[in-house]
């Protein structure tokens, strides 16, 4: 079978995942990489890659690609996939698309002008716990949904520097929760009400955000979700859903370090969550490029596309206006551009 020609481009904490995942699917040839620093090309040469650049726009020109992967920062993504785009290669965009709502409706109308699948990073779909979650919710098994829960709590907060240049919690950290809210239950969000603060770090309120949030969701039939979000944790890294209904609850615990309990006179005690993303969503991320590869193969549909990306951000978007208005704030309000409704409904991105 002709193997696929993918490039990859920034090699930090995702990128690194990402590359070594490609290299051990049989399906794929990873010929070219992309890194404006010169320890993330060496990285890739140590896996074996002999065409290495520090230009984006140059890879693109010298290099045969169907695929290109992008993990580079958010500043970049937009104008990386319309380059892709132009060129007919398929993207996989770690997320988000952008921070502006104008600019991702332009790269959609773009991607979907040129026939190109763009899949975007939102890897949590692909964990296996909160599959089962979602599986079960679709087979009627806690009857009609009423209320979703999720829990997401980092264990230690990031420096200001990342802060300022990530979109802030909403559209860095919590835009994944907004994801999971739509996927657990296959309903769009038509309402957000958002409380927060700067409690572990108060040089946030200076730069404009938070790093602990309470948020309220909507659904279009009126059910409800609930988002408790932390920058800090001290016993690990958080990661907890809850779908709750007319005939009963289904619900997904953090995964630890080992399931060992030790029960004595001062208690009971066991071990803490997973440290951080990397180790929690390991599986998760290799189901996720290869879904994203047997798409292509396949021609199928993705399961995660410019849609969701761009639901995502509206939600998050809603969210800051909520905090800053003190208020609860429509969709509707977000979404009042003729064009990106079309773009929603169509859907055929």
């Amino acid at each position: 079978m002709k193997k696929i020609k993918f490039a990859l481009v920034g090699l930090g904490r995702i990128g690194k995942i990402h590359l070594d995942n490609l290299l051990l699917m049989d399906e794929v040839e990873v010929v070219a990489v992309m890194d404006t620093q010169a320890d993330g090309r060496q990285f890739a040469e140590q896996r074996g890659i002999n065409h290495l650049f520090s230009s984006y726009e140059q890879m693109i020109k010298d290099s045969l690609i169907d695929a290109v992967v992008i993990c580079s920062p958010t500043d970049t993504h937009a104008d990386y996939v319309e380059i892709a785009a132009h060129a007919g290669i398929a993207v996989f965009c770690e997320k988000p698309l952008d921070l502006n709502l104008g600019r991702v409706l332009e790269v959609l109308k773009l991607v979907k002008a040129k026939g190109i699948k763009l899949m975007l990073g939102f890897n949590r779909r692909f964990d296996q716990e909160f599959l089962k979650v979602k599986k079960l919710v679709a087979q009627g098994a806690i009857g009609n949904h009423h209320l979703v829960k999720i829990t997401s709590r980092d264990p230690k907060a990031p420096p200001i520097s990342y802060v300022v240049q990530s979109g802030g919690l909403f559209l860095d950290m919590t835009i994944h929760d907004f994801d999971m809210a739509r996927f657990l239950v296959d309903k769009e969000v038509v309402e957000v009400y958002a409380k927060g603060a700067a409690l572990i770090n108060p040089e946030l309120s200076r730069v404009g955000d938070i790093d602990s949030a309470v948020i309220t969701l909507t659904y279009e039939d009126g059910t409800m979700a609930i988002i408790d979000n932390s920058r800090q944790a001290a016993y690990g890294y958080d990661q907890r859903v809850e779908v709750f209904g007319s005939k009963g609850m289904v619900k997904a615990d953090n995964n630890l370090h080992d399931t060992h309990q030790l029960y004595n006179g001062e208690g009971i005690h066991g071990s803490l969550p997973l440290n951080f993303f990397i180790e929690r969503y390991a599986n998760a991320y290799k189901t996720e490029i290869r879904d994203f590869v047997l798409a292509f193969i396949n021609k199928t549909d993705l399961a995660v596309d410019g849609n969701d990306g761009l639901q995502s951000l509206m939600i998050g978007l809603a969210a800051i206006k909520s905090i800053k208005e003190n208020r609860p704030v429509k969709i509707s309000e977000i979404n009042h551009n003729q064009e990106i409704s079309l773009i929603i409904k169509e859907s055929a991105i």
